[in-house]
């Protein structure tokens, strides 16, 4: 509940009296039993009508690295069904030491896949979509979506909606906005302007598993009506579930298949390029 509750890992370990290293350690394996749960729950059900995606802006390690987060939720439950992400090269307005800056780094470290949004937005389309051979896919008009939806293996219709649109619950693009909004509000490293921003994507994705678990099957769908979570909208339980109950049966990778990008979650394989160490989780006798 700290790690949804906007606490940054050093503000956690002070809180419980340990290292930053321990909860950096057991924020991933809560992660990676999410990835799991909600998987294990979800189990490949297709979408209750429209689905709405859209890619949330952050950065890894400093603002010459920021990363997409493409999130996926359905437009009438508020299910959140998947998300992946994708390396970004720093654009917008720059100084002149500020784009040598990034022509070192690039030249140092490697410059981003520039089709990187195209192939990420595919996969959580088709896994987002799994199970159906049809369905609406409402986002706003950036230019890579359409390239992404062509290669998807079911009919799709696309509805897009200008950014610009007001983001009132009249938006039809509401839910993924809505969602947005309470990515930002819940987690530090999100924050327009922090020093708890995430040091590595790789933890940045997994903290946003917590966070889907968290809004799928433990928060109330609305606030100022609780008891009803986007799961029970879905028809996947019955009741909101209790961090006793997530957490109340150990899960295996071997018995749940995973998709391409969260099982490299799940292995922590995921680099940032300028960390000349990238630990990953190559334990054999651990989850």
């Amino acid at each position: 509940m700290r790690l949804v509750g906007c606490m940054g890992a050093r503000q956690l370990a002070r809180d419980f009296g340990v290292s930053h290293e321990t909860v950096v350690r057991h924020t991933a394996r809560l992660a990676r039993h999410c990835m799991l749960f909600h998987l294990k729950t979800w189990n490949g059900a297709p979408p209750d009508g429209d689905v709405v995606v859209d890619g949330f802006e952050s950065f890894e390690w400093s603002q010459y690295h920021p990363i997409h987060h493409h999130v996926a939720v359905e437009a009438d439950t508020g299910f959140f069904l998947y998300h992946t992400d994708s390396e970004l090269r720093r654009k917008g307005r720059m100084t002149a030491g500020q784009r040598k800056r990034r022509a070192w780094i690039e030249q140092t470290y490697g410059r981003p896949d520039p089709q990187a949004i195209r192939k990420d937005m595919t996969e959580l389309l088709e896994v987002s979509l799994q199970g159906t051979d049809q369905g609406v896919v409402r986002s706003d008009e950036h230019r890579s979506y359409p390239p992404a939806i062509k290669r998807v293996g079911c009919r799709i219709r696309h509805e897009q909606t200008s950014s610009k649109a007001a983001r009132t619950a009249r938006n039809p693009l509401f839910a993924v906005n809505e969602l947005d909004l309470l990515i930002r509000h819940s987690q530090s490293n999100h924050k327009r302007e922090t020093i708890a921003f995430s040091k590595r994507r790789q933890g940045s994705a997994e903290k946003l598993s917590i966070l889907l678990v968290w809004r799928n099957y433990v928060k109330s769908h609305r606030e100022k009506r609780p008891g009803t979570t986007p799961a029970m909208r879905k028809g996947l339980l019955q009741k909101p579930l209790g961090i006793e109950e997530l957490l109340g049966q150990r899960l295996f990778p071997g018995r749940i298949g995973l998709p391409p990008r969260w099982q490299e979650y799940y292995d922590r394989t995921i680099r940032t390029r300028e960390l000349a160490v990238n630990r990953v989780h190559g334990l054999r006798y651990a989850y």
